[in-house]
């Protein structure tokens, strides 16, 4: 059972519920977020929630079965939307492109990345500050320091910088900097990592784990927002198989199931997806097809000369190219696609 809770809540009257939860076998958790106030009732389920329903204090009241109860869809009419300060959403009603490269290498590389991202009115940029890497030898980032310039030449330029945090101790030195924290597949399980995202409040676009079940994918979600985070965002990146051809097996299958099990918004970053450079833009617009509300693809002037994954990374020519057709695979779903 979830209870969403009327705003400005006197503790008298919350006390109350909680007695009234307890005296009929119920143990309630509280919740709060900047979107709102909820109780995560566990305990007895044949109990009229229509008593609880009628309560002072108690603003609606759903019956949730699913084990994350905070971002299932049974509870919630509407999808949720990301909202930052400068009015920019993310949302199901229209699709949000992510490109970048996969490291930040140097400030020269960021002024031309964000030149050709302004160029195609694309309003959000990933790059890697803090890489973690499958070599201790392999490049591993820039640091906090590279962040910085990073940051300084997207805001200046109304592009907003998408980064992925890898522990904990990184969250305050980040969160002047970021406006969205990446979490990786490596992390996708990190539940401290987790807890402490949904207390910094910034929109986290939070990786399916590797190996990970859709049902575990969406306890990761639940951790962040019981910690009073409602802004996430869910990204499929392809799942380890036994398959050898490509470097992950991208679960399209995935889209719409996430899209029909929560409110949140689903992304796909087909560039992890498959890890061939060739099949990034099919699988892009594939996914777009499926019901994705964003994409997250890797960009670079020069692949052949990226610091990491160069073999997934489309040079600006190709980028390009499926900005457009990305945009027009999106406007053909909505004429075909009945919500």
């Amino acid at each position: 059972m979830l209870i969403q809770l009327q705003e400005n809540l006197a503790d008298p009257t919350l006390d109350n519920i909680f007695k009234e939860l307890k005296s009929f076998g119920f143990k309630a958790s509280l919740v709060e977020t900047r979107q709102g106030k909820y109780l995560i009732c566990n305990g007895r389920q044949e109990t009229d929630i229509r008593y609880f329903g009628s309560l002072p204090g108690v603003r609606d009241i759903h019956i949730v079965e699913d084990a994350n109860k905070l971002v299932s869809r049974k509870w919630k009419v509407h999808d949720t939307e990301v909202r930052f300060e400068d009015g920019t959403t993310i949302s199901r009603n229209d699709l949000t492109i992510v490109m970048g490269p996969c490291s930040v290498e140097n400030e020269e590389q960021v002024i031309r990345t964000v030149e050709f991202l302004k160029e195609n009115n694309i309003r959000f940029m990933r790059g890697g500050i803090f890489k973690p890497r499958s070599s201790p030898y392999s490049f591993r980032g820039l640091g906090i320091e590279g962040l910085k310039f990073f940051s300084a030449h997207c805001r200046a330029n109304g592009i907003k910088v998408v980064s992925e945090v890898m522990q904990v101790s990184q969250i305050e030195q980040m969160y002047e900097y970021v406006d969205v924290f990446q979490v990786g597949t490596r992390n996708s399980q990190n539940y401290n990592l987790l807890d402490e995202l949904g207390k910094a409040g910034k929109p986290v676009l939070l990786k399916r784990g590797m190996s990970g079940t859709l049902d575990e994918f969406l306890a990761s979600a639940e951790y962040i927002f019981s910690n009073g985070n409602e802004n996430i965002i869910l990204c499929e990146r392809g799942i380890r198989t036994f398959e050898k051809s490509y470097r992950n097996t991208m679960d399209l299958n995935a889209i719409p199931y996430l899209r029909d099990k929560s409110h949140l918004p689903v992304f796909s970053d087909p560039s992890h997806g498959v890890g061939i450079r060739n099949y990034v833009e099919p699988l892009a617009l594939a996914s777009v097809m499926a019901g994705a509300d964003g994409v997250l693809i890797e960009i670079h002037e020069c692949p052949p000369k990226a610091f990491s994954d160069g073999d997934q990374t489309l040079d600006f020519y190709q980028a390009r190219r499926a900005i457009y057709r990305l945009r027009e695979t999106m406007e053909l779903r909505k004429r075909l696609v009945v919500e």
